[in-house]
């Protein structure tokens, strides 16, 4: 049985753009991606591993998951977060600490041109 990732962004498309690279860079893995519009529990639920990422903090398509995230222990999860900017990655830390997940290193994305190799080193450290 093949192990589980969620990726879920606020659906910008400098965000959905490093979430597909992370996707690619999950070999082995059955990803699913989705918008915080879409989000629901039971995606969720199942991943062995999730990658959270906005262009800003708080946004609106993040409400529900937020919430769930402050009423679930997800303990024995890894996580990874990721912006293009510094603000969202502190906001996202934050509400991931309630839920408990083995939160990683962050991923700061500062130029057009995403470095791949950088990347795929990243996402190795959140899956190992």
């Amino acid at each position: 049985m093949s192990k589980k990732a969620l990726i879920i962004t606020d659906g910008t498309e400098s965000i959905q753009n490093i979430a597909r690279l992370i996707s690619d860079a999950l070999k082995g893995f059955n990803v699913k991606l989705c918008s915080g519009e879409n989000f629901e529990g039971t995606d969720l639920l199942p991943a062995d591993v999730f990658f959270l990422g906005c262009e800003k903090p708080n946004p609106p398509s993040f409400d529900y998951l937020e919430k769930m995230l402050s009423h679930i222990n997800l303990a024995s999860r890894k996580c990874g977060v990721f912006s293009v900017t510094e603000k969202p990655l502190k906001y996202l830390c934050d509400i991931v600490k309630d839920c408990e997940a083995d939160l990683g290193s962050t991923l700061h994305v500062v130029s057009e041109k995403i470095p791949v190799p950088e990347l795929n080193k990243w996402v190795k450290g959140i899956i190992s």
